[in-house]
């Protein structure tokens, strides 16, 4: 059987501070990291609070960082970026700073952009109109985007093709 080789506190705490720095986290994400080197909960705690102190750990920076990075890397809308986050166990506050930060102009125009090339990407036997809006829809959902601008979109494309054809 192999024995575990058991750290220091203060070696723990480098490799927390190692992790920290290589990429912005949680501190859900920290604790996990921290209770996999096998560091009890009071521990955790008092190692998580020093991160927190020295500037390593910053929850609302990690908040910002993540949103932006989905919205603009993989296009997720807001209610994706919010579920997630809350999965990663932030606060309800740095999530609301974190979407706030999300240009609303340039949300509307990636979510335009996602929704003219998802219509125009439907085509095949027994596609109408209904297929194509139902299609959208959904994708848009997946995506994360809101139902009430996801419908508004929907609406510009669906006359856009009337007017069209």
């Amino acid at each position: 059987m192999l024995t575990r080789k058991t750290l220091t506190k203060e070696q723990v705490y480098q490799k927390l501070k190692h992790y920290c720095a290589y990429q912005d986290r949680s501190q859900g994400e920290a604790k996990t990291k921290a209770y996999l080197l096998g560091v009890k909960k009071p521990v955790v705690e008092e190692l998580i609070a020093g991160l927190i102190k020295e500037g390593c750990l910053n929850e609302e920076r990690f908040a910002k960082a993540f949103a932006g990075g989905k919205f603009r890397m993989k296009q997720w809308g807001r209610q994706k970026i919010r579920a997630e986050l809350k999965q990663r166990q932030v606060s309800e506050y740095c999530i609301a700073v974190a979407l706030s930060e999300i240009d609303f102009s340039n949300y509307k125009r990636t979510l335009q952009k996602l929704a003219v090339k998802r219509w125009n990407s439907i085509k095949g036997d027994g596609t109408n109109h209904f297929v194509k809006m139902t299609k959208t829809r959904d994708y848009l959902l997946l995506k994360g985007y809101e139902p009430g601008l996801i419908a508004t979109e929907i609406r510009a494309l669906a006359e856009k093709q009337k007017g069209a054809g």
